[in-house]
């Protein structure tokens, strides 16, 4: 298997509304950046990998059609990828996995979603047939996880608003966040509107438009770069039912399989010490320590422990969301690329203001569906 490494990211400036683009203007942000970053030329460019979360979310039906000329897709293969809400890490690993066969040099990888034009709340709660009906969007379907995890953990209840604090604040670090607050307080959490119980209002993810972008290369591509790249190392996916007898929505089994092959793939024994940074993919404030266990950063039931000693702060033994997370951006067809290009930047050292110092290794994360679908990379400033 060949190596591949993301030779440059780029990302929009993530808002409620982006009314000054187009669609195919936010892709073009995003893409732009990208190219730049990685010092990367359109000739240069083989193939173009779209992620899009479901069509319904705007209501623009198979929108590669009318992206591809704006994608630079024209003369070239352009590939459209779904999988719900963890589309933006399975992007990523397309266009990784097209680089490792051999079939390209460089790929251009991109996500978007645009909210303001959409109501996807309402295309969350739609009732498809022969399936169980949301009625409440995203929160009301999670919430239930989050109860249930809550009595298996025993975690005390001002865990999801130490979250809410340290990922808004890390937000405010980062310059192109959607929500940026650096007064927040866990007193101002947990005394804003209760929206699904435990769910509050500041512990939940904002509606964004927003795009992302990388340029992934082979081996002779990144070694030719004039600038540090994010080495690919390893990448997982996995798969299962939103529904079947025995489910565990607190702990997905796709989810810690995906965990244990990408760990395994990646010669990681103790992620904890393996892993310098990880970007996780958190909607809502308490899935953070659920995921930290889910991917084996911590025992059941252990995970709420690290939040409350400040180990997943920046300077802490594993820094969590330093960008700021789902928490404070959420264009969700891009969300999952997001934590896969914040992961890259951190091993880049193009982090900026929310750079953890010294960071080699980092995690990207991203998760869809009922918690059916789990896309997952490791990369490092080393092959």
């Amino acid at each position: 298997m060949r190596r591949a490494a993301v030779l440059g990211t780029g990302q929009t400036d993530h808002r409620t509304r982006r009314t000054d683009v187009s669609m195919a203007g936010l892709c073009r942000e995003a893409i732009d950046r990208a190219l730049t970053d990685s010092g990367t030329g359109w000739d240069q460019i083989d193939a173009v990998v779209l992620g899009k979360a479901p069509d319904l979310f705007e209501g623009v039906m198979m929108p590669e059609l009318t992206l591809a000329a704006a994608l630079g897709a024209a003369g070239r293969p352009l590939l459209r990828v779904h999988t719900a809400g963890s589309v933006g890490g399975a992007t990523a690993i397309v266009a990784t996995s097209l680089i490792r066969a051999g079939i390209h040099r460089r790929v251009l990888a991109v996500a978007f979603e645009k909210q303001s034009e959409s109501n996807a709340m309402w295309a969350l709660s739609i009732q498809p047939p022969f399936t169980a009906p949301i009625t409440a969007g995203a929160g009301g379907y999670f919430a239930p996880h989050i109860r249930s995890y809550i009595r298996r953990s025993g975690a005390p209840g001002h865990i999801g608003a130490l979250v809410a604090v340290k990922d808004r604040r890390n937000g405010a670090l980062n310059p192109h966040a959607h929500l940026r607050q650096p007064d927040i307080t866990v007193e101002s959490v947990r005394q804003s509107p209760m929206l699904w119980d435990p769910i509050r209002y500041d512990e939940t993810c904002p509606s964004s438009d927003g795009a992302c972008a990388m340029v992934i290369g082979d081996e002779t591509a990144a070694e030719s770069s004039q600038r540090q790249v994010a080495w690919i190392r390893a990448t997982a996916m996995r798969t299962e039912p939103t529904f079947f007898s025995g489910k565990d929505h607190v702990n997905p089994r796709a989810g810690a399989d995906a965990a244990a092959a990408l760990w395994a793939a990646a010669g990681i024994t103790d992620p904890v010490e393996g892993i310098d940074v990880a970007e996780l993919y958190v909607p809502f404030s308490w899935f953070e320590p659920m995921w930290l266990e889910n991917v084996g950063f911590a025992g059941p039931g252990q995970g709420w422990k690290l939040v409350e000693a400040g180990e997943t702060r920046i300077g802490g033994a594993l820094p969590v969301n330093p960008s700021g997370g789902v928490l404070c951006s959420n264009p969700i067809g891009a969300s999952g690329l997001l934590r896969f290009a914040e992961a890259a930047m951190q091993v880049m050292g193009r982090a900026g203001a929310h750079q953890v110092p010294g960071a080699a290794t980092a995690l990207g994360h991203a998760y869809g569906g009922g918690s059916q679908f789990f896309s997952m990379w490791v990369v490092g400033r080393t092959p």
